[in-house]
């Protein structure tokens, strides 16, 4: 089974709804958990929100936090989850900002992919570092770990 089908079955046992902020990721979580047969019943709906403007226009990330700390960081991921809990019907959200290449700089290498998890627990934020592994694998690694901290946070919820 996959991660997308675990966390339909997971979030369906536990009666919950579910959306996305995705920035780096380009829709790549929503796909993956839409790609999986019965996602209406947990999957609200996906934000890609690729530009700093579209960010703060559709999640309400703060001007002042991303002039801070840029789009690639913990801060813009947590207002992005939340963001994306304020503007659905979801109790869940996940969200993913970073670079996923080529390019980067010193300060923030690609490969870099800053996460958030909200609910009603509040909101948690990881950095990964994936490595300068190429464009479409990062990105396809960020899906998975955006599906994985879901699937965790919903589990942990019960």
């Amino acid at each position: 089974m996959t991660l997308a089908a675990d966390l339909l079955a997971r979030a369906r046992d536990a009666g919950v709804m579910v959306a996305t902020a995705e920035s780096c990721t380009g829709g790549m979580v929503a796909a993956a958990i839409t790609d999986v047969a019965g996602s209406s019943a947990i999957f609200d709906r996906g934000f890609v929100t690729y530009t700093n403007a579209a960010k703060i226009a559709m999640l309400g990330v703060s001007p002042e936090t991303l002039a801070t700390h840029g789009a690639v960081s913990e801060d813009v991921a947590a207002q992005m989850a939340t963001g994306a809990l304020a503007h659905s019907q979801a109790i869940f959200a996940v969200s993913t900002t970073g670079i996923a290449g080529p390019g980067g700089s010193e300060h923030k290498p690609e490969g870099r992919v800053c996460f958030g998890i909200a609910g009603p627990r509040g909101c948690h934020t990881e950095t990964v570092e994936f490595g300068a592994i190429g464009r479409d694998a990062v990105r396809r690694a960020a899906t998975q770990h955006a599906l994985s901290l879901m699937l965790d946070a919903i589990t942990a919820s019960r």
